[in-house]
């Protein structure tokens, strides 16, 4: 008869191994941000590489002009950037149990219902910190750069290897509230309409609007009486979208953000993906026994990063501090 440390590796590795979207699955479906860019096919899978590199879109070829007859064409070189560079960054989480706990459910129902428990809980937790990650600013250790990252309170900073300060194109749209807490709903859309404006350029436009709770509340209210306006989403997306122009607002848990609240970004997500590594996109690893401990530990490993490829197309609306 199989051992409870067999049978327990066996039903965990063979449910991952058999669903392999399991994990991914419950992780992008927690999110706003990494739903919506995975419904669009944002999702990447980068083979390798010493860095994850984006070819750059951020400017218009100089080298059109208008002309007559013999005159000469011009042929310079129009290219400043060819590329941004991202780190790979790394997560992983573990399945485990004790040799106590598998002893003390050794029956086979027990075990089943324990290796069931310990999946729940890897997906649960994976699917929260993951959160965390793609909205955070990569302050914490070996984190990945997330959305405040990407996009700043002030347009600047280096991101992927590019310094905004250096290359203006590169610097996103922001746009700070005047006052402190003096915003409501008779005043968030104009503020709002005010930074659309700055992330437009022809038909590239934001198609996403991500906020934090008291933004989006604000502006719901604010639609009051116009019902219409409000696209209640699909039934299985988990979440409630509205609509500003022609993309979809959105709202996440404020705990995500890092922050109290009052940001909401404008996402322009034809420029924006998750780059991931196929062999480690929540991809289960052999099991592994504790050498001082009387424990079996199963580990997911993940390894990529949030990426953009034109930082001038994205905004952020924040309150003045």
């Amino acid at each position: 008869m199989a051992s409870a440390n067999s049978t327990f590796t066996e039903l965990v590795t063979t449910t991952l191994r058999s669903h392999p979207a399991e994990i991914t699955d419950a992780v992008s479906g927690h999110n706003a941000l990494a739903r919506e860019l995975k419904r669009k096919g944002r999702i990447k899978k980068v083979s390798g590489g010493h860095k994850i590199v984006r070819p750059l879109d951020y400017a218009e070829n100089s080298t059109y002009q208008r002309f007559s007859g013999y005159d000469v064409l011009s042929i310079a070189a129009s290219e400043v950037l060819s590329a941004a560079e991202y780190d790979w960054m790394q997560a992983a989480i573990s399945v485990t149990a004790s040799g106590r706990e598998l002893r003390l459910n050794s029956g086979k129902e027990q075990i089943i219902d324990l290796a069931e428990a310990r999946l729940n809980n890897a997906k649960r937790t994976a699917a929260n910190n993951f959160s965390v990650d793609l909205y955070s600013s990569g302050a914490l250790t070996n984190q990945m750069g997330g959305l405040a990252s990407i996009i700043q309170t002030d347009g600047l900073g280096t991101v992927g290897g590019i310094s905004a300060t250096t290359y203006s194109m590169w610097a996103n749209q922001f746009k700070e509230l005047t006052g402190t807490n003096t915003w409501s709903k008779t005043t968030i859309r104009g503020y709002m309409h005010d930074l659309w404006l700055s992330c437009v350029r022809g038909t590239d436009k934001p198609d996403l609007l991500v906020s934090t709770n008291d933004f989006y509340s604000a502006y719901w209210e604010s639609l009051s009486d116009l019902q219409r306006y409000a696209d209640v989403g699909k039934a299985d997306s988990g979440f409630q979208e509205l609509a500003f122009k022609t993309a979809k607002v959105m709202h996440d848990s404020n705990s995500n953000f890092a922050t109290t609240g009052e940001r909401m970004y404008f996402l322009n997500t034809e420029y924006i993906d998750i780059c991931v590594h196929p062999d480690a996109n929540w991809t289960v690893d052999d099991e592994r026994m504790a050498v001082n401990q009387d424990a079996v530990v199963i580990p997911l490993l993940w390894m990529g990063n949030l990426v953009c490829s034109n930082r001038a197309r994205q905004g952020i609306m924040i309150d003045a501090a």
